[in-house]
This record gives C-alpha cells, structure tokens and sequence, in this order.
C-alpha cells in the first residue's frame, strides 16, 4: 500500500516539530532506525502489550472473572498513566505545536512561523490512544498562509512500520470517538 493512501483525521495531537540544521540530513534507513530515543521505543512496545493483553481479556467475560478484569485494567491505566507522563518529559515547549490533521503518511498543523517547502523535520508525535510517542522524519509538502498563522503540511519520510500501525489505530480510534459523538448530537436534538 502506498502511504498516500492512509486516511487522515482532523485532531488536535501534540507534536514537536523540528527544522534539521544546514549541516543536518534525512538519515538513511539503519541511522534512523539507531537515532530512535529509547522511550519512544518502549512506549511502542508497551503498547503493543496492550493490544495483545486487550485480546486476551476480551475473552474472559464470565462473571466470576469480572474481578479480576477490573484490577487488570486498573493497573493497566496505572502504567499508562504513568508512561504518559514519562514520554511527556520528551515535550520540548520551544518545538511544541498542535495538530490540525493525522494519519499514517501525513499531518498538518499551525505555525506562527514559515516552513519551506521540502525541506527535512525531525517530528515527535504523542498519542493519547494508544498512550505512545512516535519519532519521525518527514518532509514538508506544503506552507499555507491562513489568517495569523501558516497551515504547514507534512509528508513522513523515515517511519517505522510499527509506529505507522500505532498512527493508524490512533486514527481509527480517534474517528470512532468522533463518530459516536455525532450519534450522540443526533440523538440528543431528536
């Protein structure tokens, strides 16, 4: 599958944007992959763990084992709890920007600031569902005045498969949220 072909959904992600130095360049595929922080490649797999344990315990719906789900999933929020707070320490506020768009091959956000066109960015991308980090380069593809700002679209360029997973599910659970929010709207005004 191409990665134009991934969709994208419009949501407000926090995202840490950086413009490579002129010294700087797109690493190639096994640079990229030695650069990537540790954290982000525990948050990747812990989530991972989650997906895994969520199919586990999906099976176990008898009543006596209701239990025992309630604790599992109590302690489960702990660590994800906690490796939320972990990977936010990985938030530089001097990068920091919010998402209009995301998806598994692009994003788009605001910035007070112009980006030009193909250039390289380092991005970190923190996700909520499935509580994650991905670490990536992209290219920018576009640099939009609207308003005040500059709408700067983003193209990824060195993505690990695995994370590109992580973007889709995060997607698809955030269009979900969305989804089950116009139902709601819609059962509420009738």
């Amino acid at each position: 599958m191409e990665q134009d072909e991934y969709f994208s959904v419009q949501y407000g992600l926090t995202i840490n944007v950086e413009l490579l130095g002129k010294n700087e360049q797109l690493p190639d595929d096994l640079a990229f992959n030695q650069e990537i922080p540790p954290l982000f490649r525990v948050a990747r797999e812990c989530s991972s763990l989650d997906d895994s344990v969520d199919q586990s315990l999906s099976k176990l719906t008898k009543e006596e084992s209701k239990p025992l789900l309630n604790y599992l999933t109590a302690q489960n929020n702990k660590i994800n709890l906690l490796l939320s707070y972990v990977l936010s320490q990985q938030n530089d506020p001097t990068k920091r920007y919010i998402t209009r768009t995301f998806g598994a091959s692009r994003l788009s956000f605001l910035s007070k600031a112009a980006f030009p066109v193909g250039s390289i960015v380092r991005v970190k991308l923190f996700l909520d569902k499935p509580s994650a980090a991905v670490y990536c380069y992209a290219a920018v593809t576009g640099c939009q005045v609207r308003g005040k700002y500059y709408e700067v679209a983003l193209s990824y360029k060195r993505l690990l498969e695995d994370d590109r997973d992580l973007l889709i599910r995060a997607a698809l659970y955030v269009q979900q949220k969305l989804l089950r929010q116009r139902a709601q709207q819609r059962t509420d005004t009738q």
